[in-house]
């Protein structure tokens, strides 16, 4: 048997860490966006260009992954709440511990992984 509170206690710190990663992440990408549009800058041949188009693009990337992330942790918040959490949505059968350790917020068990509704091949 899973235990839950184990899990609840490791979601809502990820659900902390990303809570605070996401207004960084957005003044990162909004400070970018201000030194590119305060600056005379030709992207394609200015070697500084090239730097604030790669940042902005990192950080629209790990804000966009931060808040999926985020999704899924209270998804799986949600879950412990109902009393469903640790069993696969897809076939019901109890997701493996060592998997819950890797990603606490997965709905799926290994077979469903991919979120599909037959078993991998």
């Amino acid at each position: 048997m899973v235990d839950v509170e184990r899990f609840r206690i490791l979601l809502e710190s990820e659900r902390a860490r990303k809570t605070i990663l996401l207004p960084a992440l957005r003044a990162d990408i909004t400070a970018a966006n201000a030194a590119r549009q305060n600056s005379n800058v030709d992207d394609e041949h200015d070697p500084e260009g090239a730097t604030i188009a790669f940042e902005l693009s990192q950080a629209a990337a790990l804000m966009q992954q931060s808040s999926a992330t985020l999704a899924q942790v209270e998804a799986a918040l949600a879950r412990i709440a109902g009393g469903s959490y640790g069993h696969c949505e897809i076939c019901g059968v109890a997701i493996t511990e060592g998997r819950l350790e890797a990603r606490p917020w997965t709905p799926y068990c290994i077979d469903h992984a991919g979120g599909k509704s037959g078993p991998r091949p």
